[in-house]
C-alpha cells in the first residue's frame, strides 16, 4: 500500500518555474515506477512524465520535453517534478501516481496503482 501527497503547486507567471513534490508513505515506494499526470478544466487527464523505480530511466510527453524534469529520492520516498518555462497551457491539477510504467506503453493510467489527491498549478499570461 502506498499513500501519495502532492505539494508545491501555486500561481506563477508565464516563463516562471515551480517544483512539485510527491511524498509517499509505505515501505514499497522504491519498487514502483512513479508518474506525473495533469488534468485541465474540461479536459481528460493526461500523462506528463514518468521515472523508473531505479531512477535510471525517464519519459516525457512531447509538450513538456526540455522544460520539465522528473526525479526521485528513494531514501526520502519522494518524487519531484521541476517545471521551467511554464506556459498558460500548463495550467491544470497535477497528480502523482505509482505504478508500472516501463517499458513505455501508451496505457499510462491503466498501469497506475495509486494516486495522490492533486495540486493546482495555474500559469498566468
Amino acid at each position: 500500500q502506498v499513500s501519495l501527497v502532492e505539494s508545491g503547486g501555486g500561481l506563477v507567471q508565464a516563463g516562471g518555474s515551480l517544483r512539485l513534490s510527491c511524498a509517499a508513505s509505505g515501505r514499497t515506494f522504491s519498487i514502483y515506477d512513479m508518474g506525473w499526470f495533469r488534468q485541465a478544466p474540461g479536459k481528460e487527464r493526461e500523462f506528463v512524465a514518468a521515472i523508473h523505480w531505479s531512477g535510471g530511466a525517464t519519459y516525457y510527453t512531447d509538450s513538456v520535453k526540455g522544460r520539465f524534469t522528473i526525479s526521485r529520492d528513494n531514501a526520502l520516498n519522494t518524487v519531484y517534478l521541476q517545471m521551467n518555462s511554464l506556459k498558460p497551457e500548463d495550467t491544470a491539477v497535477y497528480y502523482c501516481a505509482a505504478g508500472n510504467y516501463f517499458p513505455v506503453k501508451p496505457t499510462w493510467s491503466e498501469r497506475s496503482d495509486y494516486w495522490g489527491q492533486g495540486t493546482q498549478v495555474t500559469v498566468s499570461s
